[in-house]
């Protein structure tokens, strides 16, 4: 196979380094890039070796800096660009719903345009994936589950921040005629996730004998879909996905946060030696988040007549998460106090600089 060129977005942080990972393994002939800020989310050191082994070429930049985008396309010209770079978590979007805009709707709105010049001024063809959420289609009533055209009625700041980058993505495809995908995963959770979620964050206290917090009852409903299954769908969607489609990617299993939480606890107790119920009794209800969504439930009849499905129970993923975090406590100090951020700074500074202001160099 001749060598292409795969640009990811966001390729530093959770998802993004998890499918920069699966992508050298599963096409080993293709050149991967990746463009991450590194803020708070994005760790160089979860691809780190990759870019020492020189299967990644590594551009930090703003994804809503035009120029420096334009740049790194126009230096890449890039085949397939996963776009996964995006502000995510719910709680910082009701505290500032600004940074999303900012993030996800510029951000996105800047890789298109810089997508749409490249193929103008240098008849490059570009096939773009954006990752949406299956929260844009907000709250499912019970026995429901929403397909692609179901309406989008987005309940907090981040998911309407996504819908308006959707809106973004679907326009460019009929205006210009541009080849995009959109994926709306649902509740992603493995290894390298901050842990500010729900999942690490459990793990992570469980494991320091620290509070248990879950919002309200913790009978909230979600699909818990274990990332290695998102990647191998993503890759299914850019290769099979029919562009100015939508593609659902979720597992048809519902459950509620509460038991998601008490699974943790068990698996943490017994990996650690301690009795079992030691962490469940560190379960504390707290007030409900505002515009909280009871449930999200997806049909992903489309994406399976592409040859997809989830393959991973929760269970299983469960298993392999706790553990993974279990056996890395070094990354859990390194991503919550900081400094995995100074000392890859230091030890990465030329390449740093040289990717954070490529266009500007002499």
């Amino acid at each position: 196979m001749s060598e292409r060129c795969i640009l990811v977005t966001g390729g530093a942080g959770f998802i993004g380094s998890n499918l920069v990972r699966y992508w050298t393994k599963a096409h080993p002939s293709d050149k991967i890039a990746v463009l991450d800020l590194l803020t708070y989310a994005g760790h160089f050191g979860n691809i780190a070796d990759l870019i020492d082994s020189g299967a990644v070429e590594f551009h930090r930049a703003d994804i809503a800096d035009a120029e420096a985008v334009a740049h790194i396309l126009d230096l890449l010209r890039p085949d397939l660009v996963f776009h996964l770079a995006a502000e995510t978590h719910v709680d910082r979007s009701i505290q500032s719903a600004a940074l999303f805009v900012r993030s996800n709707v510029l951000g996105t709105t800047v890789l298109i345009e810089a997508l749409r010049s490249l193929a103008e001024t240098r008849f490059v063809s570009t096939r773009l994936v954006l990752m949406s959420t299956d929260e844009v289609y907000g709250p499912a009533p019970k026995r429901q589950r929403f397909d692609e055209s179901s309406p989008y009625r987005p309940s907090s700041p981040y998911a309407a921040s996504k819908a308006a980058a959707d809106h973004f993505g679907a326009s460019a495809h009929r205006t210009w005629g541009m080849d995009i995908v959109l994926a709306h995963p649902t509740n992603n959770y493995g290894p390298r996730q901050f842990p500010e979620k729900l999942i690490p964050l459990m793990i992570r206290n469980a494991a320091a004998l620290e509070p248990l917090p879950i919002y309200g009852s913790g009978l909230q409903e979600r699909d818990w879909l274990f990332v290695e299954d998102t990647c191998k769908g993503l890759d299914r969607i850019a290769h099979a996905g029919k562009s100015g489609q939508h593609y659902n990617l979720g597992t048809g299993r519902e459950t509620p946060n509460l038991i998601v939480v008490e699974a943790i606890a068990d698996q943490v107790d017994q990996r650690l030696g301690r009795p079992l119920g030691t962490a469940r009794a560190l379960i504390t209800h707290i007030q409900d988040r505002p515009g909280h969504d009871i449930r999200y439930a997806l049909d992903c009849t489309k994406v399976a007549s592409l040859g997809w499905q989830a393959e991973t129970s929760l269970e299983q993923g469960l298993q392999q998460t706790v553990q993974w975090y279990l056996d890395h406590p070094d990354w859990l100090d390194e991503v919550t106090s900081g400094t995995y951020r100074r000392y890859y700074e230091e030890m990465y500074a030329s390449r740093l600089q040289d990717a954070l202001d490529p266009h500007r160099q002499s």
